[in-house]
């Protein structure tokens, strides 16, 4: 009789606890959702004058090769995505240091003049140079750095891999450190693994000017962007740089620069461009040019395309604190990089 009232007691106390507390059982915590996935963005150039040559009995030739490499990085240091394309400019000039290519030419770089590039011929396996570029970016996907590096070649840089000689006889040396380049430049801006990544390029020569009392100027004025963009078109990430090869030519038709220099972007530069003295709103050329990439995010390149310009430059009051230059050329290369994303 004793156990039971015990027992009767020790329910009726557990019964008044459960009571106290509510009579409701403690919910589970709920679940975090899971961050999305986001995979880094990178951009790299690098330029070289080193196959310019002096006016003689022939033209001389300043030459820019400006070697661009777009990737997209995931957190394990693995590309995702990557883009190879090269902008080569070529502008001749007399022995008496005039400009011959006439200033309005436009320069697209070796992708998108294909077969007009004219590898082909030449090629021991038939392959133009962009079919070569694109062979070499879809083998480095799924690899990181290292084993990039570690891709085998030939004394002259060309690669002896079994799985590559069938496709891929151009040196790519130059391929391998932009590659390293652009995977140090990613940054995380938000892309998505499943983006299509987008490589724009184009090249000007307008502001080149012929020798006189003082020497000229032969100067490839090269920009690119690396862009992604989603399933419905939309920018998700970007970044813009531009570059100007600069090479001074005497009355004598010689160019006197050094055609060996360390040629760097103006995003490279920073600062050290000089813009920010001059700018009406204190900004460098790298501040602004990141700005309109960071506002183009969101948008479709036809929505990029509609933005209201003053002269090439932005007109809207969001945009006019942020950037005053001229960005008919930004609109160029995001067209482009749309146009050839994968």
């Amino acid at each position: 009789m004793k156990k039971k009232l015990s027992l009767l007691l020790v329910i009726a106390m557990v019964m008044l606890a459960l009571a106290a507390c509510g009579g409701a059982a403690e919910e589970p915590p709920a679940e975090e959702t899971p961050a999305a996935e986001t995979v880094k963005t990178g951009l790299a150039v690098i330029t070289s004058a080193g196959k310019s040559v002096d006016a003689g009995d022939e033209n001389g030739v300043a030459q820019a090769d400006s070697l661009a490499v777009a990737v997209t990085v995931d957190e394990a240091g693995t590309i995702v995505k990557c883009a190879i394309d090269q902008a080569q400019t070529k502008i001749e000039f007399s022995k008496e240091g005039k400009i011959v290519t006439p200033l309005d030419t436009i320069f697209v770089a070796k992708k998108e003049m294909g077969a007009e590039y004219g590898m082909a011929q030449a090629s021991s396996i038939g392959k133009e140079w962009n079919e070569q570029a694109d062979a070499f970016a879809a083998y480095v996907e799924g690899k990181t750095v290292e084993e990039v590096k570690g891709i085998a070649l030939n004394e002259e840089g060309v690669p002896t891999e079994t799985d590559l000689t069938s496709s891929v006889t151009v040196h790519v040396n130059d391929f391998i450190a932009a590659i390293e380049k652009a995977v140090g430049n990613a940054q995380d801006l938000g892309a998505s693994p499943d983006d299509t990544l987008g490589l724009g390029i184009v090249t000007s020569i307008a502001k080149s000017t012929d020798a006189a009392e003082e020497d000229g100027l032969a100067q490839a004025y090269t920009y690119y962007t690396a862009t992604t963009f989603n399933a419905d078109s939309v920018i998700t990430t970007s970044i813009i740089d531009a570059s100007q090869t600069n090479l001074n030519i005497s009355t004598e038709g010689k160019i006197t620069s050094d055609i060996n220099a360390d040629f760097r972007t103006k995003n490279e530069l920073g600062d050290a461009y000089g813009m920010k003295q001059a700018s009406a709103i204190g900004k460098e050329w790298n501040e602004q040019a990141n700005a309109f990439a960071a506002y183009v995010v969101g948008k479709t390149v036809d929505e990029v395309k509609g933005i209201a310009l003053e002269e090439g430059r932005p007109a809207g009051d969001d945009l006019k604190s942020s950037v005053t230059v001229h960005v008919t050329d930004f609109l160029t290369i995001l067209d482009k990089a749309f146009n050839t994303a994968k």
